[in-house]
Order: C-alpha cells, then sequence, then structure tokens
C-alpha cells in the first residue's frame, strides 16, 4: 500500500487499516521518530454518551434498612478476615 505524502505533508491512513483498528473521526494521534521510521499511535477521544442505567439489569436493591449497616460491614469484614487466613495457609 504506497501513498503520496500530500501538498502540506499529510498522509492517508488506509482504509483496511482504520477500520482494522477502529479509528474513527476525532482520535487523536502521539506520533514519534524511531530510528527511520515514525510510529503513529491512535487514542480514542473521551467517550461522549451518558454512562446513566449502564448497570441497571446488574444491579439490585439491597434488601437492609440503615440500622443493618453495621451488622453487614462486621460481617463481611470477618468473611474476608476468614478467607485471607485460609489463602495463607
Amino acid at each position: 500500500m504506497a501513498h503520496v505524502v500530500g501538498e502540506k505533508g499529510q498522509v492517508v491512513i488506509a482504509h483496511e487499516i482504520r477500520e482494522k483498528l477502529g479509528i474513527r473521526r476525532g482520535w487523536r494521534t502521539v506520533q514519534r521518530l524511531v530510528d527511520d521510521h515514525v510510529e503513529i499511535h491512535f487514542l480514542p477521544p473521551p467517550h461522549d454518551r451518558s454512562l446513566r442505567g449502564g448497570l441497571k439489569t446488574d444491579v439490585r436493591a439491597w434488601p437492609a434498612d440503615a440500622e443493618d449497616w453495621d451488622g453487614i460491614r462486621e460481617q463481611a469484614w470477618r468473611e474476608g478476615a476468614a478467607g485471607s487466613a485460609a489463602d495463607q495457609l
């Protein structure tokens, strides 16, 4: 795949390469000179979609009342400590 460097020094990244890497409009590049060639790394832009509700189907409401939280936390610490001790053996 040989391409001609444009008038302003621009180079076109071949469609097949862009598709394979998933490169889209708005991505940034980091370019660095390595010996006798250039390495180009592509960085996607920050996401622009809301993540609200993304875990809706995976999260369940907690059945405990606020007063139960101390007991739940203590039980979790005991179970975690027991698991850590068993892992040490």
